[in-house]
């Protein structure tokens, strides 16, 4: 704590000598009392001193302070003051310092106490810990006291959390708090946590950060909402901003489409608070962060076509015609819609097609033409239709032509009644206004950038300067007003344009320098000795002038290559023309456009270099120097190497030629035989569908055939049944006629029965009427024993009765169970009724059944016939189809005899471009022995080898492509 001591010994106020003791007894109350009370109220009294003596607190508490949030964890009360009084001691409030000393070093009193706090890496940890608590007053002050930290001292404590474990997931639950205050508090802490550092934005958007960032901002209304939304919006940023994989993150969970309502801003009266302008600026950026041009090509491209696929763009283009948009989110809602169309053809092509809501429609790119030659515009409005007019271009040869053809005399409306972009260029490009004119002049050369087809079509343009003059070619116009000594603004802008539009276009060269007073007015320029202001032009006019050498395909003999350089050396001076030619690249405005492609100028007098042409400079500026200090010699020995390497590339496309005609005849004729192997492959699996179909039908024959072998075993199967189960027919009669006879048995002996009981009844009658008359001893004794013998043969007769009628049942039992047992085999061989007739009946049916199966074995046996016919004649087109693919593998054969000798052709062919080639590099060799480098020619020849390489080194792909 020396240098503490150092900032409160420099103090030329300090706390009364009083409160300075009253401060050290809390921290001896803090530091030893043993109630917990006690303690809580010194550190309560702690932090009421803290904001006013702030340094006295710090010094004497911190240590006090750290030491009960290790020991008293258990009392959130005493957590949380201690927690506030640390906020109030390392925080840079504007509220404090108030009262005391406004010195360089207390001024920087929050980065020393930080540096205290987190000089032992375990108080950070244990302040993490402490966020898990969800008491309100020690999350809260914890939250603000690590934002405090983060602020003060942000990379060493975003190091020491990344090393802490569980130490960024911990923060990432204050998102999720249901308490406002702290998630929006922990939203300013992951905006702190996460400044400048990747590794923590990588693992932040990992925990889920924009699924609930986006929620949030939803939530709060989008772009209505408040604060809160900014911050989250900020944090996004923090986030993506470049950061590649989490780029790629949002893109591929569908974040960008969620994107899309946040741009649905309503009619032009729903108001535009300052809250919701700075809302929908800053959402904006976000998608400009998505598809900047410094990010990765493809990640871009991705984000692009994401965008246009959900229809964010046409939000975007929307809110770019609408009415009522205040100004700064118009500029912004331009250059965002810019960077989401550059080099996406798709998104080029939508913009092209999207038109203002006037009457009648005019194209937006129109009428943001017309906002961007208007001098009464905002300046960074005008830089922004320019910088979407740049990237509508950018690599867009469709929309390059587009543009150049509302300039050419079949396309211009007579009528007037209509305005086109090449119009409103050529206004721009001949207006008073400095500034139109190099907006224009720039924006001319973009539709001209990499297209030698459109700087070939300008040269038919021609423009009425006066009623009664000729026509002049647009090209003449503008040199021309360069002779005329306009501004320098106007002067650069015109020379850029010349510049594109001559380079890599000899015939544009040549139309140049048909006009005789251009190169005496170029020569001038650079020769003569002007200030600083007009060094730039000369250095325009030199690479202008560079360029009609380099580009010169010596058609015009008064101003031929070498008469030029000669010019040079007379009238300027190689050395003088080469260090004017330097100007340029020196230039201090040189290198700050060339690092961007936007046009972001603080003032209009900065607008001066174009991103595109500082390329052009950079790729010219030393094949300039060379082709200044070659000499004549040189040139036609380079020329002649010109000639017969072109004549080299001649032969060589030729042979490619024909190599690509013959691959495409043996393409057609592959296409040929895998259609006939698909049509023999189709016959052959017919076939195989035919066969199994008879195989089929034969199973169902012989299915069929066993069914009717049973049907006609089942007649004889009734005795067989009937013998299983005990039942015969003789045996059913023999026992009905056993039955019968028992009951004329039974019956005869009821009768019998019945006649001696009455002789029963007539002797009781005839003994009762006999008692008056007196009868013989010997005749009583008689009669009684004829009557014992009567009664005893009537108890035999019954014994009998009895036992016969026991038999009768009995049989009429099994009678019964006889006539169940019949019933069930009737039933169960599906027999109405008992008798022989049904089973005669049953018979008939069977023998019905019969006959119809063997007229169902006949039909199906003609069935047969037919199938084997059918297959006969299908065997007949196999075979057909066999010699047909006999005659294709003759054709075949004839084929590859043919590829043979065209591979010897081949063979001699390359033999010939050897000999080529030897003469080539004796050529070189020449060159080179002359002090001669060879590049752009060199490189092209170093391809073709490359290619001869690929194709020795794999003759089977040159026998393929045969």
């Amino acid at each position: 704590m020396n240098f503490l001591r150092g900032v409160m010994g420099g103090q030329s106020a300090g706390p009364q000598h009083t409160e300075a003791e009253t401060i050290q007894k809390l921290c001896d109350r803090v530091a030893s009392s043993t109630l917990l009370d006690d303690r809580r109220n010194a550190v309560r009294a702690l932090k009421s001193l803290s904001k006013k003596y702030r340094l006295v607190v710090g010094i004497q508490a911190m240590e006090h302070l750290i030491h009960v949030l290790q020991t008293d964890r258990s009392d959130s009360e005493i957590i949380g003051y201690a927690l506030d009084t640390l906020y109030n001691i390392i925080s840079n409030d504007e509220e404090e310092e108030v009262e005391e000393n406004s010195t360089r070093q207390s001024e920087d009193l929050g980065s020393q106490f930080t540096e205290i706090f987190i000089k032992q890496q375990e108080n950070v940890t244990l302040l993490l810990s402490l966020l898990e608590e969800f008491d309100f007053h020690v999350r809260w002050p914890g939250v603000k006291l690590l934002t405090s930290l983060l602020k003060q001292l942000g990379p060493q404590v975003q190091q020491i959390i990344l090393v802490s474990p569980m130490g960024v997931s911990r923060l990432m639950d204050l998102l999720a708090d249901s308490r406002e205050v702290i998630r929006n508090d922990g939203v300013l802490l992951l905006q702190a946590l996460t400044r400048s550092n990747g590794a923590i934005q990588k693992i932040v958007a990992f925990e889920n950060a924009f699924e609930r960032l986006l929620d949030i901002i939803t939530e709060e209304g989008s772009s209505d909402g408040g604060i809160v939304v900014e911050d989250c919006l900020l944090l996004l940023q923090n986030l993506l901003k470049n950061n590649n994989s989490n780029q790629n993150f949002f893109k591929e969970g569908s974040y960008i489409q969620r994107m899309k309502p946040w741009f649905e801003v309503g009619d032009e009266n729903s108001g535009w608070s300052a809250q919701k302008v700075t809302n929908l600026h800053l959402m904006l950026q976000l998608v400009r962060v998505l598809v900047s041009p410094t990010n990765p090509p493809g990640a871009t491209s991705s984000c692009q076509k994401a965008m246009f696929q959900c229809g964010l763009l046409q939000q975007l283009c929307t809110i770019l015609m609408a009415t009522g948009v205040p100004a700064d989110i118009l500029t912004e809602t331009i250059n965002t819609v810019s960077e989401v169309i550059r080099g996406c053809q798709v998104n080029q092509d939508y913009f092209a097609s999207v038109n203002a809501p006037s009457n009648p429609p005019r194209p937006a790119i129109v009428v943001l033409l017309m906002s961007m030659v208007n001098e009464r515009q905002p300046f960074v409005l005008r830089c922004a239709v320019l910088y979407c007019f740049q990237c509508f271009l950018y690599k867009n040869q469709k929309g390059q032509g587009e543009i150049v053809s509302t300039l050419l005399p079949s396309t211009i409306d007579a009528t007037g009644n209509s305005v086109s972009a090449g119009q409103l260029l050529c206004g721009g490009l001949f207006s008073t206004d400095s500034l139109s004119n190099w907006c224009a002049a720039v924006a001319l050369a973009h539709a001209l950038q990499e297209n030698a087809t459109q700087k070939e079509q300008l040269l038919r343009v021609q423009l009425a300067t006066s009623i009664g003059n000729p026509p002049v070619s647009l090209l003449q116009q503008c040199t021309n007003i360069l002779s005329q000594g306009s501004k320098i603004q106007t002067r650069v802008g015109l020379l850029m344009l010349l510049c594109t539009w001559l380079s890599n276009c000899p015939i544009a060269v040549t139309h140049f320098l048909h006009n005789s007073a251009n190169v005496p007015f170029l020569t001038g320029q650079i020769a003569e000795n002007l200030g600083e202001e007009e060094q730039l032009v000369q250095g325009l006019c030199a690479l202008l002038l560079g360029i009609s050498i380099y580009f010169n395909d010596n058609s015009l003999e008064s101003y031929m290559k070498e008469k030029l350089k000669q010019l040079i050396e007379k009238r300027i001076g190689k050395e003088n023309f080469i260090e004017k030619l330097g100007f340029i690249s020196k230039h201090e405005l040189y290198s700050r456009a060339s690092q961007k492609p936007q046009p972001n100028f603080p003032s209009p007098e900065y607008m001066i270099f174009d991103h595109e042409f500082t390329k052009l400079v950079k790729e010219l500026e030393g094949v300039i120097t060379k082709a200044i200090y070659k000499s004549s010699e040189e040139d036609k020995k380079e020329e002649e190497v010109k000639k017969t390497l072109e004549q080299h590339d001649n032969i060589v496309t030729h042979y490619k030629n024909m190599i690509r005609e013959q691959d495409l005849q043996l393409e057609e004729l592959r296409q040929q035989v895998s259609t006939l192997k698909c049509q023999n492959e189709q016959l052959q699996t017919a076939v195989t569908q035919q066969v199994s179909q008879i195989q089929q039908h034969k199973d169902q024959y012989n299915l069929l055939k066993i069914q009717l072998g049973k049907d006609n075993q089942h007649q004889g199967s009734y005795s067989e049944g009937a013998q299983m189960n005990g039942i015969q027919p003789e045996e059913i009669s023999r026992l009905r006629e056993e039955i019968e006879e028992l009951k004329r048995n039974r019956e005869l002996l009821q009768s019998q029965l019945t006649e001696k009981d009455s002789v029963i009844e007539n002797l009781k009658s005839s003994q009762t009427s006999g008692t008056n008359e007196q009868s013989s001893a010997i005749a009583s004794a008689r009669d009684f024993e004829e009557v014992a013998e009567l009664k005893q043969e009537l108890a035999t007769l019954k014994s009998q009765l009895n036992s016969q009628s026991v038999e009768i049942t009995k049989l009429q039992t099994e009678k019964q169970e006889l006539l169940q047992k019949t019933e069930a085999f009737a039933k169960s061989a599906e027999v109405q009724g008992e008798s022989e007739t049904v089973i005669a009946t049953k018979t008939t049916d069977v023998e019905g059944r019969l006959s119809a199966l063997l007229q169902e074995t006949k039909e199906l046996k003609n069935e047969i016939k037919a199938l084997s016919e059918e297959r006969t004649a299908i065997k007949e087109q196999l075979d057909s189809s066999n010699s047909t693919i006999a005659i294709l593998q003759t054709e075949k054969d004839k084929l590859e005899l043919e590829i043979t000798d065209s591979k010897k052709e081949q063979d001699d062919l390359l033999v010939l471009l050897a000999d080529q080639d030897q003469k080539i590099l004796s050529l070189k060799n020449k060159l080179k022995d002359l002090g001669h480098p060879v590049e752009e020619e060199d490189e092209l020849e170093s391809g073709d080898q490359e290619d001869e390489d690929d194709e020795s080194e794999d003759p089977g792909k040159d026998l393929d492509r045969i």
